[in-house]
């Protein structure tokens, strides 16, 4: 009987462990969310001014609500000091070679050149895909013309990472369909 009284004793001990530490859990969760859509505001807002440099701010062009009631943002339309359209960024996905690849795309108002890219979340191959988000790859997408944004391999000007042509190749089409969809939207 006394082994019986040691496993219920045993299991009573494991499930208020169990249930403190999801106490513990649950109290660090919403404090912990809040930060993070915090930082990821602010990687944004880095983001934006680094791919779009001739912009002074940033208007929302969004389309209806998610879940929560805030608005769903298409793209940002970059203005100058006047007010003035001077490019457009936005958010694109693409799938590469471990994942989806998320960029956020600066465009010329004229939509023929990429004014910058930063890479916002990847799951690359450390090392190889992962390459990305270096500046020797990133830099090659500074006022690019739209027509040269195809790796050298296929006649274009950007350079792929040794290793890993399949996650150079999604940010390159990440880009053309970034291009095509705000000049779609923008029509």
């Amino acid at each position: 009987m006394s082994d019986k009284k040691e496993i219920v004793d045993v299991i009573l001990k494991m499930v208020v462990i169990s249930a403190i530490a999801a106490a513990l859990l649950g109290l660090t969760y919403g404090p912990t969310q809040s930060k993070l859509k915090e930082l990821q505001a602010e990687q944004q807002k880095e983001a934006l001014m680094e791919i779009l440099p001739a912009a002074a701010d940033f208007n929302e062009v969004t389309e209806g609500e998610d879940e929560e009631g805030n608005p769903i943002v298409l793209y940002y339309q970059g203005v100058d000091a006047s007010g003035n359209i001077v490019g457009y960024a936005v958010r694109q996905e693409q799938v590469g070679c471990q994942g989806m690849i998320e960029l956020m795309v600066g465009i010329s108002a004229d939509y023929a050149s990429i004014t910058g890219m930063q890479v916002m979340k990847h799951s690359e191959t450390p090392g190889l895909g992962a390459l990305i988000v270096e500046e020797d790859f990133r830099t090659q997408f500074i006022d690019i013309p739209v027509t040269d944004v195809s790796l050298q391999s296929k006649g274009g000007q950007v350079d792929a990472i040794t290793g890993a042509t399949i996650s150079s190749q999604a940010v390159v089409d990440a880009l053309h369909k970034a291009v095509d969809y705000v000049a779609a939207q923008e029509a």
